[in-house]
């Protein structure tokens, strides 16, 4: 029996991003969402995905939508732009309402706006940048609760996302107990490495004491 949500939630958010990456190349699993970077500095984030995907407005005229609403607290907003930079789909009400439900953070494969009421509530946002075009009658939603793509990597409801000054991982749920274990190896491995750098070590010895060349090295 695996760990409960909350509780991967809880151990992942002791971790950092580098460390998880390195246990997802161990396993082979791709994760890193290329080109997401925090919108507020200093702040981490773990939970699980809701995800919502936009297409574009043609002839038939959809909205951006109300999801925020089915939203749960402890969630991670996972919105597929399809990378688009040319129009936002997050802003302040977004943002407000986000923050009183104690949702955890928002990825976007795009770009958000109001950047000034985001950093004001200290949200936990990672986007492409920031843009003060509307989405409105540009893009709408395509889907909610349905498996989307963020910088190419996949990303399915319930996917662990984890977010730091770093960037941000996609875990995904069935592997997220594998990847917990190893990633706990790595960073204690890297914490004795530097204990005997502290103590005199070159770090060419502590490094090959430690196998650190071999942490992220898939065994198969």
């Amino acid at each position: 029996m695996g760990m409960s949500t909350q509780e991967l939630v809880q151990e992942f958010m002791k971790l950092d991003t580098p460390t998880v990456s390195d246990a997802l190349d161990k396993l082979q699993i791709r994760g890193g969402c290329h080109g997401l970077t925090p919108i507020v500095l200093g702040k981490k984030m773990v939970g699980p995905a809701f995800t919502v995907k936009y297409g574009p407005v043609g002839e038939q005229k959809g909205t951006v939508g109300d999801y925020i609403d089915d939203c749960e607290t402890g969630d991670v907003v996972v919105l597929d732009n399809g990378g688009r930079t040319d129009c936002t789909v997050w802003g302040d009400i977004l943002t407000y309402v986000a923050t009183s439900k104690g949702i955890a953070g928002t990825i976007i494969d795009g770009v958000c706006r109001d950047i000034d009421g985001i950093r004001e509530q200290g949200y936990p946002m990672f986007s492409r940048g920031h843009y003060m075009v509307t989405g409105k009658d540009r893009v709408m939603v395509q889907a909610v609760n349905e498996t989307v793509a963020i910088s190419t990597i996949q990303v399915r409801p319930g996917d662990l996302i984890m977010g730091d000054e770093t960037g941000v991982l996609v875990i995904p749920r069935n592997r997220a107990d594998e990847v917990l274990a190893i990633a706990k190896e790595i960073d204690a491995a890297e914490s004795l490495i530097l204990d005997e750098v502290k103590k005199g070590a070159s770090l060419g010895e502590a490094r090959k004491k430690h196998k650190y060349h071999e942490l992220q090295r898939s065994s198969q």
